[in-house]
């Protein structure tokens, strides 16, 4: 086989596993970032691959992720997350972009409108006292 052969059989070989790296580069990074949130008490939502995401200018090894999550309170996050197999997980830009609704409890509905009908009745006999105090003057 002649160089040139060779040249047309080697470059395919080196796209096609430099492509199955990418991918199970990908998939560790993943894994790592789920982990790195999950340890924090919170709960992994996504991570879309953004190679043009903040600090990539002048990045070699590190790898820049779009993450959404939930924190423990139930917030949902939007992130950049750098990382690699040797550096750890670095999120960036985290900003919180749907807060959690607390729950209402049944209770503190109760007490809620057990006080409202309170501040009602105070108000009638504070405007009941105004009037009784207006017919005196004149």
């Amino acid at each position: 086989m002649d160089a040139f052969a060779i040249f047309f059989v080697l470059v395919p070989v080196a796209i096609v596993v430099a492509i199955l790296f990418r991918f199970a580069a990908g998939g560790l990074d993943q894994d790592r970032v789920k982990q790195y949130v999950e340890e924090r008490g919170g709960k992994f939502v996504s991570a879309d691959w953004a190679p043009f995401g903040p600090g990539w200018f002048g990045e070699k090894n590190d790898r820049i992720y779009q993450v959404r999550y939930r924190d423990h309170d139930g917030n949902e996050h939007e992130a950049y997350a750098k990382t690699s197999m040797w550096t750890g997980v670095y999120l960036t830009e985290d900003r919180i972009v749907q807060y959690a609704k607390p729950p209402i409890d049944p209770e503190d509905v109760e007490s809620l409108e057990a006080e409202n009908r309170r501040l009602r009745e105070e108000l009638a006999r504070l405007k009941g006292k105004d009037r009784g105090s207006d017919a005196i003057r004149e």
